[in-house]
């Protein structure tokens, strides 16, 4: 109940201009997509055209489909972690966090697929097999992260949500150590021109029928001064419902 009150509040105050996508025509079709219209004013490879999910037991795969090369845009590197950027395709979902073992009722729990060239937050992987796991922070790969709205980010905005020192909330195990609520399992985004799909796997016990999901395509931001927050959404290319309203249904 605790989740579910806050995911309603935090949607509410999330349905405004920050968020909000013109005259952008959506709708959901009888498969359960999110469709959208394309718009040339956006950046095609982030400009969405649809979203679903499906599952097959416990397994559960994302889809994204977008105006142009999916994945084809990458940061350019700064050189410093401190007001990096983050490109991501990014999968809200209904999901309480204790499903991939955070702490319950924290936040909005989305499934991302980022790159960034200027750090590297999946210790455990080597994606670019080159015998070094930390220097392969700009090939895509995939987060599990807790959203929550952040004034300090922006009105309206969000940012994944902070441990502030001293605080030891529950973790999954594949935490990277950084001060956010942030889980690297290492699930391989593949692309396929203009599609990207992510392929995830639940624990046995996670409800899974029912939950809500959108898509979106956004830039995050490190803080300079690296917390406090540490990592803004900065920027909103696409939603796919056009209000973040969750509109999909996972069967």
């Amino acid at each position: 109940m605790k989740h579910r009150l806050f995911l309603t509040t935090a949607l509410a105050l999330l349905s405004t201009n920050a968020w909000a996508d013109g005259d952008h025509i959506h709708a959901v079709d009888q498969g359960g997509a999110i469709l959208s219209d394309a718009d040339q004013s956006k950046v095609a490879a982030f400009d969405i055209l649809g979203a679903h999910a499906h599952r097959n037991g416990n397994v559960v795969t994302f889809h994204m489909t977008t105006n142009g090369v999916a994945g084809s845009e990458v940061p350019a590197a700064t050189g410093a972690l401190g007001g990096a950027e983050v490109l991501s395709y990014v999968w809200p979902t209904s999901l309480d966090p204790a499903a991939v073992d955070f702490e319950s009722g924290t936040g909005i729990l989305a499934l991302a697929a980022t790159s960034h060239p200027d750090f590297d937050d999946t210790p455990l992987y080597d994606e670019n097999n080159d015998g070094d796991p930390t220097n392969d922070g700009v090939i895509w790969h995939s987060h599990w992260v807790v959203l929550t709205p952040t004034e300090a980010c922006g009105p309206g905005a969000l940012a994944v949500r902070d441990i502030p020192e001293g605080e030891t909330p529950k973790l999954p195990a594949t935490w990277p150590g950084l001060p956010i609520f942030l889980d690297s399992p290492g699930f391989s985004p593949l692309f396929n021109g203009p599609e990207i799909t992510v392929n995830v796997a639940f624990r046995s016990d996670v409800e899974l029928e029912g939950v809500a999901y959108d898509g979106v395509t956004s830039a995050l931001r490190v803080n300079a001064n690296i917390h406090s927050p540490l990592l803004c959404v900065e920027n909103v290319f696409d939603v796919a419902s056009g209000n973040l309203s969750l509109p999909g249904e996972l069967n």
